[in-house]
Protein backbone atom coordinates (compact mmCIF):
# COMPACT_ATOMS: atom_id res chain seq x y z
CA UNK A 1 0.00 0.00 0.00
CA UNK A 2 1.25 3.48 -0.86
CA UNK A 3 2.50 5.57 2.05
CA UNK A 4 0.42 8.70 2.54
CA UNK A 5 1.99 11.54 4.57
CA UNK A 6 -1.50 12.85 5.39
CA UNK A 7 -2.06 9.80 7.60
CA UNK A 8 0.79 10.85 9.88
CA UNK A 9 -1.47 13.52 11.44
CA UNK A 10 -4.08 12.96 14.16
CA UNK A 11 -7.51 12.01 12.75
CA UNK A 12 -10.10 14.76 12.43
CA UNK A 13 -12.86 12.14 12.26
CA UNK A 14 -13.00 9.00 14.43
CA UNK A 15 -15.79 6.46 14.04
CA UNK A 16 -15.72 3.75 16.69
CA UNK A 17 -17.82 0.60 16.56
CA UNK A 18 -20.76 2.47 15.04
CA UNK A 19 -23.99 0.53 14.50
CA UNK A 20 -27.42 1.85 13.56
CA UNK A 21 -30.82 0.56 12.49
CA UNK A 22 -33.95 2.60 11.87
CA UNK A 23 -36.99 2.14 14.08
CA UNK A 24 -39.33 -0.44 12.56
CA UNK A 25 -36.49 -2.29 10.84
CA UNK A 26 -34.73 -5.44 12.02
CA UNK A 27 -31.68 -4.84 9.82
CA UNK A 28 -28.64 -2.83 10.82
CA UNK A 29 -27.88 -0.27 8.12
CA UNK A 30 -24.50 0.32 9.76
CA UNK A 31 -22.78 -2.61 11.45
CA UNK A 32 -19.78 -1.99 13.72
CA UNK A 33 -18.08 0.62 11.53
CA UNK A 34 -14.58 1.71 12.51
CA UNK A 35 -12.95 4.44 10.46
CA UNK A 36 -10.48 7.30 10.87
CA UNK A 37 -10.22 10.24 8.46
CA UNK A 38 -7.36 12.70 8.57
CA UNK A 39 -7.09 16.48 8.02
CA UNK A 40 -7.04 17.52 4.34
CA UNK A 41 -7.76 13.97 3.21
CA UNK A 42 -10.19 13.20 0.38
CA UNK A 43 -11.99 9.90 1.02
CA UNK A 44 -14.27 8.23 -1.49
CA UNK A 45 -17.02 6.07 0.02
CA UNK A 46 -18.15 3.47 -2.53
CA UNK A 47 -20.47 0.46 -2.69
CA UNK A 48 -23.73 -0.66 -4.23
CA UNK A 49 -27.05 1.05 -3.47
CA UNK A 50 -28.27 0.15 0.01
CA UNK A 51 -24.82 -0.66 1.35
CA UNK A 52 -25.04 2.08 4.00
CA UNK A 53 -23.02 4.88 2.39
CA UNK A 54 -25.53 7.71 2.77
CA UNK A 55 -26.48 6.56 6.26
CA UNK A 56 -22.82 6.74 7.25
CA UNK A 57 -22.61 10.32 6.01
CA UNK A 58 -25.73 11.26 7.96
CA UNK A 59 -24.17 9.81 11.09
CA UNK A 60 -21.15 12.08 10.59
CA UNK A 61 -23.09 15.34 10.21
CA UNK A 62 -25.57 14.53 12.98
CA UNK A 63 -28.75 13.84 10.99
CA UNK A 64 -28.36 10.47 12.67
CA UNK A 65 -29.27 10.26 15.52
CA UNK A 66 -30.74 13.79 15.88
CA UNK A 67 -33.29 13.74 13.04
CA UNK A 68 -33.42 10.07 12.00
CA UNK A 69 -34.10 8.07 15.13
CA UNK A 70 -33.34 4.42 15.64
CA UNK A 71 -31.11 2.05 17.57
CA UNK A 72 -27.70 3.71 17.77
CA UNK A 73 -24.49 2.48 19.38
CA UNK A 74 -20.81 3.38 19.17
CA UNK A 75 -19.58 6.93 18.67
CA UNK A 76 -18.62 9.47 16.03
CA UNK A 77 -16.10 12.15 16.97
CA UNK A 78 -15.50 15.20 14.75
CA UNK A 79 -12.36 16.99 15.89
CA UNK A 80 -13.02 15.58 19.36
CA UNK A 81 -16.72 16.58 19.34
CA UNK A 82 -19.14 13.72 20.03
CA UNK A 83 -21.82 13.96 17.31
CA UNK A 84 -24.56 12.24 19.32
CA UNK A 85 -24.13 14.68 22.22
CA UNK A 86 -23.86 17.88 20.16
CA UNK A 87 -26.53 20.19 18.75
CA UNK A 88 -27.16 20.39 15.00
CA UNK A 89 -26.25 24.10 15.05
CA UNK A 90 -22.87 23.30 16.57
CA UNK A 91 -22.28 20.43 14.15
CA UNK A 92 -23.10 22.69 11.17
CA UNK A 93 -19.92 24.63 11.93
CA UNK A 94 -17.89 21.42 11.95
CA UNK A 95 -19.40 19.45 9.07
CA UNK A 96 -20.84 20.80 5.81
CA UNK A 97 -23.22 18.55 3.88
CA UNK A 98 -24.02 18.79 0.16
CA UNK A 99 -27.10 16.83 -0.88
CA UNK A 100 -27.34 14.84 -4.11
CA UNK A 101 -29.89 17.33 -5.46
CA UNK A 102 -28.74 20.92 -4.72
CA UNK A 103 -32.33 22.15 -5.01
CA UNK A 104 -32.92 20.55 -1.60
CA UNK A 105 -30.78 23.27 -0.01
CA UNK A 106 -31.30 26.26 -2.31
CA UNK A 107 -34.60 28.03 -1.66
CA UNK A 108 -34.09 31.78 -1.11
CA UNK A 109 -34.82 34.55 -3.62
CA UNK A 110 -31.23 35.09 -4.72
CA UNK A 111 -27.85 33.38 -4.65
CA UNK A 112 -26.34 35.74 -2.08
CA UNK A 113 -29.36 35.36 0.22
CA UNK A 114 -29.03 31.60 -0.03
CA UNK A 115 -25.38 31.70 0.96
CA UNK A 116 -26.19 34.05 3.85
CA UNK A 117 -29.03 31.87 5.19
CA UNK A 118 -26.95 29.56 7.40
CA UNK A 119 -24.85 32.45 8.67
CA UNK A 120 -27.96 34.37 9.68
CA UNK A 121 -29.16 31.33 11.64
CA UNK A 122 -25.87 31.45 13.54
CA UNK A 123 -26.68 35.08 14.41
CA UNK A 124 -23.34 36.33 13.10
CA UNK A 125 -22.80 40.11 12.84
CA UNK A 126 -24.04 41.65 9.60
CA UNK A 127 -20.53 42.71 8.55
CA UNK A 128 -19.20 39.18 9.07
CA UNK A 129 -22.04 37.69 7.04
CA UNK A 130 -21.35 40.09 4.15
CA UNK A 131 -17.65 39.28 4.30
CA UNK A 132 -18.20 35.53 4.26
CA UNK A 133 -20.78 35.65 1.48
CA UNK A 134 -18.44 37.66 -0.75
CA UNK A 135 -15.54 35.33 0.12
CA UNK A 136 -17.54 32.20 -0.72
CA UNK A 137 -18.87 33.60 -4.01
CA UNK A 138 -15.37 34.61 -5.05
CA UNK A 139 -13.96 31.20 -4.09
CA UNK A 140 -16.62 29.35 -6.10
CA UNK A 141 -16.42 31.88 -8.97
CA UNK A 142 -20.12 32.73 -8.81
CA UNK A 143 -19.98 36.44 -7.90
CA UNK A 144 -21.70 37.28 -11.19
CA UNK A 145 -24.67 35.17 -10.06
CA UNK A 146 -25.17 37.01 -6.75
CA UNK A 147 -28.58 38.52 -7.60
CA UNK A 148 -29.93 35.66 -9.70
CA UNK A 149 -32.77 33.47 -8.47
CA UNK A 150 -32.18 29.71 -8.13
CA UNK A 151 -34.54 28.88 -11.02
CA UNK A 152 -32.30 30.90 -13.36
CA UNK A 153 -29.27 28.69 -12.66
CA UNK A 154 -27.95 25.59 -14.39
CA UNK A 155 -27.48 22.38 -12.37
CA UNK A 156 -23.75 23.02 -12.18
CA UNK A 157 -24.28 26.56 -10.93
CA UNK A 158 -26.78 25.33 -8.34
CA UNK A 159 -24.20 22.85 -7.08
CA UNK A 160 -21.64 25.63 -6.70
CA UNK A 161 -24.14 27.81 -4.82
CA UNK A 162 -24.90 24.93 -2.44
CA UNK A 163 -21.20 24.40 -1.80
CA UNK A 164 -20.66 28.13 -1.28
CA UNK A 165 -23.42 28.22 1.33
CA UNK A 166 -21.77 25.36 3.21
CA UNK A 167 -18.22 26.72 2.95
CA UNK A 168 -19.35 30.12 4.26
CA UNK A 169 -19.94 28.33 7.58
CA UNK A 170 -16.19 27.49 7.60
CA UNK A 171 -16.59 23.75 8.34
CA UNK A 172 -13.65 21.42 8.94
CA UNK A 173 -15.21 18.57 6.94
CA UNK A 174 -17.11 18.77 3.64
CA UNK A 175 -19.42 15.87 2.75
CA UNK A 176 -20.81 15.39 -0.75
CA UNK A 177 -23.47 12.75 -1.47
CA UNK A 178 -23.24 11.78 -5.17
CA UNK A 179 -22.51 15.36 -6.27
CA UNK A 180 -22.16 14.59 -10.01
CA UNK A 181 -25.32 12.49 -10.44
CA UNK A 182 -27.34 15.32 -12.08
CA UNK A 183 -24.45 16.81 -14.07
CA UNK A 184 -23.28 16.34 -17.64
CA UNK A 185 -19.72 14.95 -18.08
CA UNK A 186 -18.07 18.35 -18.63
CA UNK A 187 -19.78 19.99 -15.62
CA UNK A 188 -19.07 16.92 -13.49
CA UNK A 189 -15.37 17.08 -14.37
CA UNK A 190 -15.32 20.78 -13.45
CA UNK A 191 -16.90 19.99 -10.09
CA UNK A 192 -14.30 17.32 -9.31
CA UNK A 193 -11.49 19.74 -10.13
CA UNK A 194 -13.18 22.30 -7.88
CA UNK A 195 -13.23 19.81 -4.99
CA UNK A 196 -9.54 19.11 -5.50
CA UNK A 197 -8.81 22.85 -5.53
CA UNK A 198 -10.80 23.40 -2.31
CA UNK A 199 -8.65 20.82 -0.57
CA UNK A 200 -5.49 22.48 -1.81
CA UNK A 201 -6.51 26.07 -1.00
CA UNK A 202 -8.48 25.56 2.23
CA UNK A 203 -6.97 22.34 3.56
CA UNK A 204 -10.51 21.05 4.08
CA UNK A 205 -11.25 17.36 4.65
CA UNK A 206 -13.62 15.86 2.08
CA UNK A 207 -15.80 12.74 2.09
CA UNK A 208 -17.54 11.84 -1.16
CA UNK A 209 -20.13 9.21 -2.02
CA UNK A 210 -19.88 8.76 -5.77
CA UNK A 211 -20.52 6.02 -8.33
CA UNK A 212 -18.52 7.67 -11.13
CA UNK A 213 -15.07 6.48 -10.10
CA UNK A 214 -13.69 7.59 -13.48
CA UNK A 215 -13.97 11.14 -12.17
CA UNK A 216 -13.16 10.83 -8.48
CA UNK A 217 -10.57 8.06 -8.09
CA UNK A 218 -7.77 10.28 -9.42
CA UNK A 219 -8.24 12.97 -6.74
CA UNK A 220 -8.94 10.92 -3.61
CA UNK A 221 -6.40 9.65 -1.09
CA UNK A 222 -8.39 6.62 0.00
CA UNK A 223 -11.30 4.50 -1.11
CA UNK A 224 -13.59 2.98 1.51
CA UNK A 225 -15.90 0.27 0.20
CA UNK A 226 -19.08 -0.69 2.07
CA UNK A 227 -21.23 -3.79 1.74
CA UNK A 228 -24.37 -4.63 3.72
CA UNK A 229 -23.61 -1.98 6.32
CA UNK A 230 -20.02 -3.02 6.90
CA UNK A 231 -16.70 -1.55 5.83
CA UNK A 232 -15.16 -4.31 3.70
CA UNK A 233 -12.27 -2.63 1.84
CA UNK A 234 -10.04 0.34 2.56
CA UNK A 235 -6.86 1.70 1.00
CA UNK A 236 -5.37 3.99 -1.61
CA UNK A 237 -7.20 4.02 -4.97
CA UNK A 238 -4.31 2.24 -6.67
CA UNK A 239 -4.18 -0.44 -3.97
CA UNK A 240 -7.93 -1.11 -3.88
CA UNK A 241 -8.39 -1.07 -7.66
CA UNK A 242 -5.22 -3.05 -8.41
CA UNK A 243 -5.64 -6.11 -6.23
CA UNK A 244 -9.35 -6.59 -5.67
CA UNK A 245 -12.39 -7.26 -7.85
CA UNK A 246 -14.43 -4.31 -6.60
CA UNK A 247 -17.33 -5.22 -8.89
CA UNK A 248 -18.24 -7.82 -6.25
CA UNK A 249 -19.35 -4.88 -4.11
CA UNK A 250 -21.20 -2.97 -6.81
CA UNK A 251 -18.27 -0.68 -7.64
CA UNK A 252 -17.52 -0.07 -11.32
CA UNK A 253 -13.84 0.17 -12.16
CA UNK A 254 -12.76 3.30 -14.08
CA UNK A 255 -12.28 2.63 -17.79
CA UNK A 256 -8.61 3.68 -17.58
CA UNK A 257 -8.03 1.18 -14.77
CA UNK A 258 -9.57 -1.62 -16.82
CA UNK A 259 -7.38 -0.70 -19.78
CA UNK A 260 -4.27 -0.51 -17.60
CA UNK A 261 -4.95 -4.01 -16.23
CA UNK A 262 -5.57 -5.39 -19.70
CA UNK A 263 -2.28 -3.98 -20.99
CA UNK A 264 -0.44 -5.55 -18.03
CA UNK A 265 2.50 -3.13 -18.25
CA UNK A 266 5.31 -4.76 -16.35
CA UNK A 267 6.76 -2.71 -13.48
CA UNK A 268 4.30 0.16 -13.97
CA UNK A 269 1.84 1.54 -11.43
CA UNK A 270 -1.82 1.14 -12.29
CA UNK A 271 -2.92 4.33 -14.12
CA UNK A 272 -5.92 6.16 -12.66
CA UNK A 273 -6.48 8.69 -15.46
CA UNK A 274 -5.60 9.27 -19.12
CA UNK A 275 -2.52 11.37 -18.33
CA UNK A 276 -1.06 8.62 -16.15
CA UNK A 277 -1.82 6.04 -18.84
CA UNK A 278 -0.06 8.18 -21.45
CA UNK A 279 3.03 8.51 -19.24
CA UNK A 280 3.10 4.76 -18.58
CA UNK A 281 2.76 3.93 -22.30
CA UNK A 282 5.41 6.50 -23.25
CA UNK A 283 7.81 5.18 -20.63
CA UNK A 284 7.22 1.60 -21.75
CA UNK A 285 7.77 2.54 -25.42
CA UNK A 286 11.04 4.34 -24.59
CA UNK A 287 12.22 1.33 -22.58
CA UNK A 288 11.58 -0.96 -25.54
CA UNK A 289 13.55 1.35 -27.81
Amino acid sequence: MERNPILENDPILRIRNLSFKYFGSDRYVLNKINLEVFPSEIVLVAGHSGSGKSTLLRAINGLIPHQHSGQYSGEVLVDGLNVANSSMSKLAIEVGYIFQNPENQIFMFSVERDIAFGLENLALPREEIRKRVDWAMDLLQITSLALKAPHELSDGQKQRVAIAGVLAMKPKILILDEPTSLLDPFTAESLVLLIQNLRETLGITVLIVEHRLDLVAKICDRIVVMDQGSLVLEGSPRHVLSDIDVSLYGVTEPTIVKLGKRLSLEGASLPLDSQELYRVLSSNKNAQN
